[in-house]
């Protein structure tokens, strides 16, 4: 071994030895390719979490009145685009697709850090409102990029249900094939802008994350691949895997490519670790077809798949936001777009009201 592979491995090993226990999801972008050769994109994730986050789906229309969610200093917006969505404890927006194509994931970070310098005076957005800002706002990764560099809110992040800090970094991805991954470090927003960043775990954060990626590379996935649940082992085998997997030429097997990979990624359920009380089974799955317009959704509860197609949901401006309720772990199979019940909106995640 050369003495640049041997500080390749060091490094590895020592920021790997370094991450911290968190709660883990993996995020893929696959790219399939038609008979023509027009290509289409599809993005898989898995929630993994340390008890069930009490997801539902939920489909919001054009045209809704928003704001941050924090009370007085929120900022307000009206909704360009619908969206269906996956909740988390019905008070953030966890995943989910616009009907412009534009898909949003969020993922576990406890590093994330939103004090940052000069917030003051900016308006507020709850943390459980940031994906959602992005589906109302933006229909391609480009367009969110430009606006959100410019920082146009502060973000605040109360505890979790249950105590634990609310952190995460936000991917997006749309119908050309785009990707980005945005951060807060340190109280800075990074923005990681490439359509070559197709896969997301937890810690460490993304520059990390690809600097570990680039030793097992240099190994190779067919001598020797990391296997543990940790998530910087996640992101090196899926990204070999993901890799190594053959471009699709038709939506079904392209679909059943994508599940098969972030089922090969997930959790069991009821694994734990004395040691390491903070791994997470995987809750649920999602997998998002941009070209069809269709939200795929597995429970790790349910012995099948279900599908909502965004075209049979009536999001047209003026229409009601109805939620489809998952709380009784039902065996849902097929298209699912008749079962959502018009609902009010959830709340966003927000502090607690001192009396």
């Amino acid at each position: 071994m050369n003495k640049k592979a041997q500080l390749r491995l060091i490094v590895s090993a020592v920021v790997a030895l370094a991450t911290p226990n968190a709660d883990a999801c993996t995020r893929i972008f696959y790219k399939a390719s038609t008979d023509k050769a027009a290509n289409f994109y599809i993005v898989g994730r898995t929630m993994d979490w340390a008890e069930d986050p009490g997801t539902n789906l939920w489909a919001f229309p054009q045209g809704m009145a928003r704001d941050g969610g924090v009370g007085a200093g929120s900022i307000k917006w009206t909704s360009k685009y619908g969206s269906v969505i996956a909740a988390f404890h019905d008070i953030a927006t966890a995943d989910g697709m616009n009907d412009a194509g534009l898909v949003a994931n969020v993922l576990y970070l406890v590093e994330a850090n939103y004090q940052t310098e000069g917030a003051s005076g900016k308006p507020q957005l709850s943390v459980g409102a940031w994906a959602q800002y992005a589906l109302d706002n933006y229909s391609t990764v480009a367009e969110a990029v430009e606006a959100l560099k410019a920082e146009p809110f502060a973000i605040i992040a109360p505890p979790l249900p249950g105590g634990k800090a609310a952190g995460g970094h936000l991917a997006l991805s749309d119908a050309s094939g785009d990707n980005a991954i945005f951060e807060y470090v340190n109280g800075k927003l990074v923005i990681h802008h490439d359509r070559t960043y197709t896969v997301l775990t937890n810690s460490p954060t993304f520059d990390e994350q690809l600097a570990i990626d680039t030793y097992w590379k240099d190994v190779g996935g067919v001598k020797f691949l990391p296997g543990t649940h940790r998530s910087s082992d996640r992101f090196a085998r899926m990204s070999w895997n993901l890799g190594a997997a053959p471009m699709a030429h038709n939506p079904r097997l392209a679909v059943a490519t994508v599940f098969s990979l972030i089922r090969s990624i997930s959790v069991p359920l009821g694994i734990a670790d004395p040691e390491k009380p903070n791994i997470a089974a995987t809750i649920w799955r999602s997998v998002s077809d941009i070209q069809s317009k269709r939200y795929y959704f597995e429970s790790s509860y349910s012995p099948s798949i279900f599908w909502v197609d965004l075209e049979k949901l009536n999001l047209a401006r003026g229409s009601q936001s109805s939620k489809l309720d998952l709380s009784s772990k039902p065996i849902l199979a097929g298209e699912v777009s008749d079962k959502f019940v018009p609902t009010e909106p959830f709340e966003f995640l927000h502090p607690p009201v001192l009396p």
